[in-house]
């Protein structure tokens, strides 16, 4: 769909709010019901509904045919709207100009700010007929199974979007980026031409050696680009090369990352054999010539990056830490530390230093318990556990206490005490046996009883309605027989 952003001079707040509408229904409905849309936009005097016709008419949304409700769809010029009122709203743009270039997933335009500096708007368009591939081509739904084409774009545009950002600031051959929204992103404009169109160069061994090593050193930084061919490098007037385009780029831990290294180097290869004649035997191998330096592809979380490698480098980054600590540190100390910690672990575990001792007291005296009782019973409950006779008296000294008077006095240990239930009738209830044969039968004869009147009584009714029919055709008929006899246009027999 090609950009016209005529009509965006003359749109108002009410259309932006009802067209942001739609958008945040289609989060949730493939088809945005009308009654959705009045809801989120919440004008006043349903002012929504007039709005709808003229954003359709204005091709911004479209109304599905044969839904089984009246909705409407966002479309891609209404998404571009959206992204370019945010745009103005930021000062990036300010105008729109002609078509630079088309792509199989995106559109190029001309653009301007408010100090009339020009700059690229690239939009992403993908779901395009000629390459609906591309959820098998490129790794933009990761773990999901589907999304709209419209939200694969706007992840396309945040994924080159950042590839550029993180490249540009590490001194790479790219385009500088500007802003981002949506399926849109703003960059530098360069005075360069495409690969493609260059039919000769000065000194093509120059250029030629001068990709391989751009190639190489991504892949030295951890990436891949994946697309390395002449559509994506631009050539300056001095013969330097500009790289474009990034969505597809992955990491050097992808799985298929030496695939994606060979498949770019022999396509810079082939086009310099084809185009310039030039053959060089020298050429970078992905197991021999990559070394890995710098790791951008952590920052952008390129794909192939996975979690089990950003816990690998945490826990790198912890043991370089530790470590930095520990050199500052002396051999005496280290040792020091060591001897205290064996002195430490060969202490048992079971008895109480004075300060543990005095806090449990002070707990004890405001739980209303007393430490003594609470420790000789400790000590009891321990010895008492590998006899099984002793458990038993335990048990019947227990079931005193609870039918005693005087102990319920006496301070009780808070935390061994345990909600009192009734087991006896617990077990009393799940003795009784339950009639499930009685009950069984009672309820096939009640169905078999309601299943016979309903039966009757649709017979009966039908019945009736049949005979009610008749009656009011017998009716009619001699009213239309009456009334044709007092006009006399004919006879009671006719």
């Amino acid at each position: 769909m090609k950009l016209d952003a005529k009509a965006l001079r003359y749109m108002s707040a009410e259309d932006f709010r009802v067209l942001t509408a739609v958008e945040m229904g289609s989060k949730n409905h493939e088809v945005v019901p009308t009654s959705l849309i009045a809801q989120i936009a919440s004008l006043r005097h349903g002012g929504s509904h007039k709005i709808v016709g003229e954003l359709a008419k204005r091709n911004l949304i479209a109304k599905v045919q044969n839904a089984k409700y009246d909705g409407y769809r966002l479309t891609y010029g209404g998404y571009d709207y959206l992204a370019l009122k945010t745009f103005s709203k930021r000062g990036s743009v300010f105008s729109v100009g002609n078509q630079i270039g088309v792509g199989k997933e995106s559109d190029i335009y001309i653009v301007a700010n408010e100090d009339d500096k020009q700059l690229v708007l690239k939009l992403q368009r993908l779901g395009r007929v000629s390459f609906r591939s591309i959820k098998s081509k490129r790794d933009y739904l990761q773990k999901r199974k589907s999304a709209s084409w419209m939200y694969m774009s706007r992840l396309a545009a945040m994924k080159e979007y950042a590839f550029m950002k993180v490249l540009y600031e590490n001194g790479f051959p790219v385009p500088e980026p500007v802003d981002l929204s949506r399926h849109c992103v703003v960059m530098e404009l360069i005075d360069a031409f495409p690969l493609r169109q260059v039919d000769e160069v000065a000194n093509p061994a120059q250029l030629y050696s001068d990709l391989m090593d751009l190639i190489v050193k991504l892949a030295q930084h951890g990436l891949i680009h994946g697309d390395f061919n002449e559509f994506n490098i631009l050539i300056k007037e001095s013969g330097k090369p500009i790289l474009i385009d990034f969505p597809q780029m992955v990491s050097t831990s992808h799985a298929n990352a030496e695939y994606y290294f060979n498949r770019d180097v022999e396509c810079i290869r082939v086009f310099f054999k084809r185009r310039f004649g030039y053959e060089s035997l020298l050429y970078p191998k992905f197991t021999k010539h990559i070394e890995r330096e710098f790791d951008l592809d952590v920052q952008v979380a390129a794909s192939g990056f996975t979690k089990k490698h950003q816990q690998e480098l945490e826990e790198y980054q912890e043991a370089l830490g530790e470590d930095g600590d520990e050199g500052e540190d002396s051999d005496e100390d280290i040792e020091s530390e060591e001897e205290s910690e064996e002195e430490t672990t060969e202490e048992p575990l079971n008895e109480m230093t004075e300060e543990e001792k005095a806090e449990e007291r002070l707990r004890n005296l405001r739980l209303g318990n007393d430490m003594e009782t609470e420790s000789e019973e400790s000590e009891e409950e321990l010895s008492d556990l590998g006899s099984d006779d002793e458990q038993e008296d335990s048990e019947e000294d227990d079931d005193e206490q609870k039918h005693s008077g005087d102990d319920l006095l006496a301070p009780t240990g808070n935390r061994d005490f345990k909600a009192y239930r009734d087991s006896s009738k617990a077990n009393e209830k799940a003795k009784k046996p339950k009639a499930k044969g009685d009950l069984d039968e009672n309820a096939i004869k009640e169905k078999v009883t309601r299943a016979l009147k309903s039966q009757e009584n649709r017979t009966t009714g039908k019945h009736h309605s049949r005979r009610n029919l008749l009656k009011g055709k017998e009716k009619r008929k001699n009213k239309e027989i009456v009334k044709h006899a007092k006009n006399g246009n004919g006879s009671i027999f006719d």
